[in-house]
């Protein structure tokens, strides 16, 4: 049976002695599609009490995390996500403690925050605060670390806190979850003042009832004398979200594959023109929308894989990523304007020619006509890699090219989205299904990709607009890794700039580690010479291998007849 993530939560805060509760805490259980994608959120703050708007800082913490961090986009790791929200939330304390208390001093927190997302919790935490763990009911573990500075054996001050400064360094880690598991997420009011055998005791006497539990725990460690706010939460793991493969694909499967689709056909909204490409995966056509009159193109699964669960998985994340990424050179995806019967999507339709054609149109292009299609290529692919998307699968016939000359992206079908790798499924996703010709190397070792391997892809592609050919000759493998060389571009395009040369070969670099670790750097190494990858005097063998080569075989064989020669004339 399948089932979706579900836990059993309870939250106790009080004031104690003192007299104000500078304390916050919250929980977020968000509706089925933002639960699968970004989980359930968990946090906790004690606001400093020597900074004068500690509860301010620390209330502002709670509401502002359990809010922004479900605005993040859904592509994007929980950790990402956790950091860009926590970064922001900081700049916003420390810039209040400047601006209003003047001090630096104003608006100071503690904060920990769990992110519970299909298997794994995932910990954000600044401070003192304290998330514990319960696993078989027996022991229990501290997953995280104060920062405190001790001066002397009984006295010691915070080290970090939200809005002491700047910037914050917090401390992340993933640990996996476990139906049974129970998370304690507690102010040090409660920690410091109760022991954790009291706590996992008064825990299993109420398991049923978490709110009386935290309730209890959090009046023990007042009678113990704690003269601090105290505060508890308590998060017992009761599913994990699960499908079986049956249940996975019935699931992938609620749409059937379109027919073969005709001219004139109409599907939905949609009225058929003519198919623009077939291939054993896709079929791609020209369509009509019958209520604007625009024409735009449908993209349909092949039939050849309506049983393929791996397969419909792909096909649905490609229209989900492109729905995720606005930009000028990326293809983008409509809505359709009816409920669908069949599987398909619908984008925009590009009047122009793909860069397959272009290469084609224009053999070794001068790198004036090159590097400005390059650049907003580049641009595409970083809309990409905001969204935390691996393209994967960049090469000539994946990129159109308008009539005003604008290039744009329009295949999605190999990118790898980091925020749905944390779901688990049954099957495997992220696998590179393109075109191995401009695939960065380490794919073929079984290496996971990163944001190098696009660029090494983008870098072929440049090399083939200037050359016709490819870095190293011919498609890459893994048993070819071992004895290809780079072929200098110049070599084949004499006129090419030398420096130009030099940037590709970085970019290509067989070792990831080598290569450009920002795209910005290789469009600029391709605009104007870099002087650390140009050498002053590169060797003949370098620059030109095949005139060293035959330069040798001349000189021998000139040596050689020298020999002939002398030989000869000592027998005569």
């Amino acid at each position: 049976m399948s089932s979706n993530l579900t836990i059993n939560a309870g939250q106790y805060s009080e004031k104690g002695t003192k007299p104000s509760n500078e304390d916050a805490c919250g929980i977020r259980t968000p509706d089925d599609t933002l639960l699968t994608s970004k989980g359930i959120a968990v946090a906790i703050a004690d606001g400093v009490s020597s900074a004068e708007a500690g509860r301010e800082a620390a209330e502002a913490c709670i509401k502002g995390f359990l809010s922004d961090y479900y605005s993040t986009s859904e592509s994007w790791t929980v950790k990402t996500s956790g950091q860009k929200v926590l970064g922001a939330l900081n700049r916003w304390l420390y810039g209040r403690s400047q601006g209003i208390h003047g001090s630096g001093q104003g608006m100071l927190t503690t904060f920990s925050a769990m992110v519970i997302k299909s298997t794994t919790a995932h910990l954000f935490h600044v401070g003192d605060t304290r998330i514990y763990r319960l696993r078989d009911g027996d022991e229990l573990k501290c997953l995280t670390r104060d920062h405190q500075t001790w001066i002397s054996s009984e006295k010691a001050f915070l080290s970090r806190a939200m809005g002491a400064d700047l910037a914050v360094d917090i401390d992340y880690r993933s640990v996996p979850v476990e139906v049974g598991d129970v998370f304690f997420l507690t102010t040090d009011g409660v920690h410091e003042h109760i022991s954790n055998q009291e706590i996992i005791a008064l825990y299993q006497a109420n398991k049923t009832h978490l709110e009386q539990a935290a309730c209890n725990i959090v009046t023990r460690a007042l009678e113990y004398g704690s003269p601090d706010n105290v505060t508890c939460q308590i998060v017992s793991i009761e599913t994990l979200a699960s499908q079986n493969e049956e249940e996975f694909y019935q699931h992938l499967t609620e749409l059937p594959f379109p027919p073969s689709l005709e001219n004139g056909q109409t599907i939905d909204a949609y009225k058929i023109i003519r198919e623009i490409h077939a291939s054993n995966r896709t079929q791609v056509y020209l369509a009509l929308d019958n209520d604007t009159n625009d024409k735009v193109i449908l993209k349909t699964p092949s039939v050849n894989f309506q049983d393929d669960a791996e397969y419909i998985d792909g096909f649905l994340h490609e229209e989900w990523a492109g729905k995720r990424i606005n930009n000028s050179h990326v293809l983008k995806i409509l809505e359709p304007k009816q409920q669908r019967r069949c599987l398909y999507y619908v984008s925009e339709y590009i009047e122009g020619q793909t860069l397959e054609q272009w290469i084609n149109d224009h053999p070794q292009a001068d790198i004036t006509e090159v590097r400005p299609l390059i650049e907003q290529i580049v641009a595409g692919v970083r809309a990409f890699h905001r969204q935390e998307m691996l393209h994967q699968d960049l090469k000539p016939g994946n990129i159109m090219i308008d009539i005003h000359g604008t290039a744009k992206i329009i295949d999605f079908g190999s990118t790898k989205i980091a925020g749905i790798q944390e779901v688990n499924t049954p099957i495997e996703r992220g696998t590179l299904l393109g075109t191995y010709d401009y695939a960065a190397p380490e794919y073929f070792e079984g290496y996971p990709g990163s944001n190098r391997s696009d660029l090494y892809s983008i870098a072929a592609i440049t090399y083939e607009m200037l050359t016709g050919k490819l870095p190293y000759g011919k498609p890459l493998s893994k048993r070819a890794l071992k004895r290809v060389r780079y072929i200098p571009a110049r070599q084949i395009n004499p006129a090419l700039p030398i420096w130009v040369d030099a940037a590709l070969e970085k970019a290509v670099q067989l070792n990831p580690a080598l290569r450009y670790e920002r795209m910005s750097e290789l469009i600029s190494d391709l605009a104007k010479p870099n002087p650390d990858l140009v050498k002053k005097e590169q060797p003949l063998l370098e620059r030109n291998p095949v005139g060293f080569w035959r330069g040798l075989a001349i000189g021998l064989l000139i040596l050689n007849l020298i020999l002939l020669y002398f030989i000869f004339n000592a027998k005569a």
